[in-house]
C-alpha cells in the first residue's frame, strides 16, 4: 500500500510525513489498567498507517482507505465530545484532546490505512489515535513524550468518543519495543521493556481471531469498571490497586455485592498473575507461564464473565492439543485469544482449534503468531 500516493491523489499534494503505530495483544492483565493495576502487552507487527499534512486554517479533513465513504471534513474549533462520526471521532478526538490541552493544533489533511484487524481486541482504536498523535506531536512540533501522547490517546477516547477504556492500549501502541513485553504499571505509567524472544526458545504465542465482533461501547465494559469503582469504594481504598493478594479473602468477606465480589476477586488476582509471570521471564522460565494464562482465562470466563463460547472452546482445544496455555484477550465478549505452544507444535495446534470450530458450527478462526513488535515510528 502507497499510503503517500493515495493521499497525494486525495488532496493534490504530498503529505508532510507518514506515521504508524501497531496494535496490540495483552499476555496478561486483563481490566485491571483502570484500576491502576500491572498490565503486560506486546505490540503487533500489524500497523495503522497515516500520511499527513498540516493546515492552518481551523479545518481537518479526515479519509480511510479501509472504510467506504468519501474524506471527512470537521472544523477544529467546532469539534464537540460524544457526537458520534464512526471511525472518524476517534483521530478528531485527538485533536479535539490537544486543543483543550491548549497544543496550538489548527488543522490537518489525513489519510489512514491499517492492517489491525478490527473488533478482534487487539486495539485498532488504540492505533488509530495514537499514529494521529504522534503525527501531529511532530507537525507541530509538541515536544510530548510517547506516555504524554498516550494519555492523549486514552482521553480520546474516554472523553471524545465515550469508551472508558484503561491506558494499556495506547501505551503498547506507543511505548512497546521489538522482542518485549511492556510491562507497565498503569498508577504512574512506569514501565519496562521486558525480553520476550520467543523465536529463540521455540516457542510461539498465537492470536486466535474468533471472528466474533465485539463493541466496547455497548455497556458491558463500563457496568465491569462501574463495579470495580464500587468494590473500591466498599473496601474503603481508592483503586483495587491497593488490595494486595495476599489480604484478597479477608477483603472478600466484606463485599456483600456478589457482583462486585467477583470483579474485585478478578482484578486482585489478575494482579498477581503479572507479578508471577513477570518473575517467571526475568527467571527465564518462559514455559511456566502456560498455567498462568490458562487460570487467568478461567477468572475472566467465571469471575468477570467477559469471555463467550468461541473463546472459551480457543482455550480448551488449545490446551488438549498441547499448548502450554492459553487465554482469552482484550476486553471479551468476543476478539481474540493467546495461545503459547511449541513452536514445533503450532501447526497442530491451529488444525485442531479450527477442527474444534468446525465441529461447534462456528466460522473459521482466524489465526497468526504473535511476534514482539516495535512502538509506533515516522516512516
Amino acid at each position: 500500500m502507497n499510503v503517500a500516493a493515495d493521499f497525494e491523489a486525495l488532496y493534490g499534494t504530498a503529505p508532510d510525513g507518514v506515521w504508524a503505530a501497531p496494535g496490540r495483544v495483552n499476555l496478561i492483565g486483563e481490566y485491571t489498567d483502570f484500576n491502576d493495576g500491572f498490565v503486560l502487552p506486546l505490540a503487533l507487527p500489524h500497523t495503522t498507517v497515516a500520511a499527513v499534512s498540516r493546515r492552518d486554517d481551523g479545518v481537518l479533513r479526515l479519509h480511510s482507505g479501509d472504510v467506504d465513504g468519501g474524506i471527512v471534513q470537521l472544523d477544529t474549533a467546532a469539534l464537540e465530545p460524544l457526537s458520534g462520526g464512526g471511525w472518524a471521532a476517534y483521530p478528531a478526538g485527538v485533536v479535539w484532546a490537544l486543543r483543550a490541552a491548549g497544543h496550538p493544533v489548527t488543522g490537518a489533511d489525513v489519510h489512514l490505512t491499517s492492517t489491525v484487524p478490527t473488533g478482534a481486541g487487539l486495539s485498532s482504536s488504540a492505533a488509530l489515535e495514537v499514529v494521529t498523535a504522534l503525527a501531529l506531536n511532530d507537525l507541530f512540533a509538541l515536544g510530548l513524550t510517547r506516555p504524554e501522547l498516550a494519555r492523549t490517546a486514552q482521553l480520546a477516547e474516554n472523553a471524545f468518543v465515550g469508551v472508558p477504556c484503561g491506558v494499556m492500549d495506547q501505551m503498547a501502541s506507543a511505548c512497546a519495543e521489538e522482542g518485549h513485553a511492556l510491562h507497565l504499571d498503569t498508577r504512574d505509567l512506569a514501565y519496562r521493556q521486558v525480553p520476550f524472544d520467543l523465536a529463540a526458545e521455540g516457542l510461539a504465542l498465537l492470536v486466535v481471531d474468533t471472528r466474533v465482533k465485539h463493541a466496547l461501547g455497548d455497556g458491558a465494559y463500563a457496568e465491569r469498571r462501574a463495579g470495580c469503582e464500587a468494590g473500591a469504594r466498599a473496601l474503603g481504598v481508592r483503586t483495587l490497586r491497593e488490595v494486595d493478594a495476599a489480604h484478597l479473602p479477608a477483603a472478600l468477606d466484606r463485599l456483600s455485592d456478589g457482583t462486585v465480589r467477583r470483579y474485585v476477586r478478578h482484578v486482585v488476582s489478575d494482579n498477581d498473575r503479572v507479578v508471577r509471570v513477570i518473575g517467571l521471564l526475568d527467571a527465564g522460565e518462559t514455559r511456566a507461564i502456560g498455567p498462568v494464562l490458562t487460570e487467568g482465562h478461567a477468572s475472566l470466563r467465571d469471575d468477570l464473565r467477559v469471555s463467550c463460547p468461541e473463546l472459551d472452546l480457543v482455550v480448551e482445544a488449545a490446551n488438549a492439543a498441547g499448548a502450554l496455555g492459553a487465554r482469552m484477550t482484550g476486553g471479551g465478549f468476543g476478539g481474540s485469544a493467546v495461545v503459547l505452544v511449541e513452536a514445533d507444535r503450532a501447526e497442530e495446534t491451529g488444525a485442531a482449534v479450527r477442527k474444534a470450530f468446525a465441529g461447534a458450527g462456528y466460522a473459521e478462526p482466524g489465526i497468526f503468531p504473535a511476534v514482539p513488535s516495535a512502538g509506533a515510528p515516522r516512516l
